[in-house]
């Protein structure tokens, strides 16, 4: 899947994906990584999620990342703020009350960019990408996070034969399987959900699960 694929689907407003309340699974389960005060959370692949605006309002610094300006400008704009923008690096730099979003590759990042960073929020960042780019995508964000990061992930689980990605289907498996070498991992909730979620029945869905994880990075050996 190549960048011009969300780069157009944020030109063409195709941005099904986007929800305009928050998290449920945030609101419910971010309490379990028992994070201090003003803490770093970083959110990849950010779009303009509302969920930064959860976390601002509960007392932490948002670290965001997006390949499109679209939706990063977007983000400011539509919750009434005017981010101080600077170039730097890689990266265009919006930042406005205590949210920053790094505008361009995720795979750009490196561990200066991520040194404060405490804890990932994870909702539509894994899910995004297909099969052959979620182990780069996973082995690049555990190089360049600090040790003991928490990362609180939401995965979808159906048949992946029923509908094409994405949002593409992440088994609880192959979770363990790709952070296991680097992280504990803990189950926290699955919850079965086509019954609410009818645009998925209408694209031939017969089952949809969404399960909610807590990461936790090991400390060097």
């Amino acid at each position: 899947m190549q960048k011009d694929f969300w780069l157009e689907r944020w030109e063409r407003e195709e941005i099904g994906f986007h929800q305009n309340e928050f998290n449920s699974y945030l609101r419910q389960y971010w309490d379990e990584l028992h994070l201090a005060p003003g803490s770093v959370v970083f959110v990849p692949l950010c779009g303009k999620s509302r969920d930064m605006l959860w976390l601002r309002e509960h007392g932490y610094h948002v670290l965001g990342v997006e390949l499109s300006a679209i939706a990063a400008q977007a983000f400011f704009k539509e919750n009434g703020y005017s981010p101080q923008h600077i170039n730097r690096n890689k990266f265009d730099d919006y930042t406005a009350n205590g949210i920053s979003i790094l505008c361009g590759d995720f795979f750009d990042l490196s561990k200066d960019d991520l040194a404060k960073v405490s804890a990932v929020y994870d909702r539509a960042s894994l899910i995004a990408l297909p099969p052959e780019m979620r182990v780069r995508y996973v082995r690049h964000l555990v190089n360049i996070l600090p040790p003991a990061t928490q990362i609180l992930l939401i995965t979808v689980d159906y048949p992946q034969s029923e509908m094409q990605g994405p949002p593409f289907s992440v088994a609880t498996d192959e979770v363990e399987a790709l952070y296991r070498e680097y992280a504990g991992v803990r189950l926290l909730a699955q919850h079965d959900v086509l019954a609410q979620n009818p645009r998925f029945q209408e694209r031939g869905l017969t089952r949809l699960q969404e399960s909610i994880f807590l990461l936790t990075l090991r400390q060097p050996e």
